[in-house]
């Protein structure tokens, strides 16, 4: 396979990984903001929970974990500020898995942990190929310019 298959292959590796990462955010974010789907809470359920784990500001703090799991699991799927919005999801997911996954155990605390560090994989390699981002703004947003893979296609 020839240098430039492999680059163009690298440029939509990402894409999937948004789709890794935003599917299970938004159907988090769904119980919790809007208490649809399988864990579907509610902001009264899900502060209510952080307020058994002894969390400051119970209620600000639901929505702010709802927000970041809903609105930036949207964001991920369609590819706008992923460099942002994977970080908010990786400290976001690194706090679920050292406050309520870990103390039960590794096994529990496995997807959480994954899910942190592929968020992070998207802050070092932004959105791809097909991304709202390149398709608005004709290239990444806050990318670096001596990043090659970064340009627009």
């Amino acid at each position: 396979m020839s240098q430039q298959s492999v680059a163009s292959l690298t440029r939509w590796s990402p894409v999937l990984v948004r789709l890794a990462v935003g599917i299970p955010m938004v159907v988090s974010g769904l119980g919790k903001v809007l208490a649809i789907g399988p864990k579907a809470s509610g902001i009264p359920g899900f502060s209510g929970f952080l307020v058994s784990l002894g969390v400051p500001l119970p209620i600000v703090a639901a929505w702010g974990v709802g927000l970041v799991e809903l609105v930036g699991g949207f964001l991920l799927l369609v590819g706008l500020f992923v460099r942002v919005t994977g970080a908010l999801v990786a400290v976001n997911m690194l706090a679920a898995t050292a406050l309520v996954h870990l103390p039960e155990g590794y096994q529990s605390s496995e997807l959480t942990f994954a899910l942190a560090l592929v968020a992070v994989s998207l802050v070092l390699s932004g959105p791809g190929s097909l991304s709202l981002e390149r398709a608005l703004f004709g290239g990444e947003l806050l990318a670096d310019g001596a990043n090659p893979a970064a340009r627009a296609d």
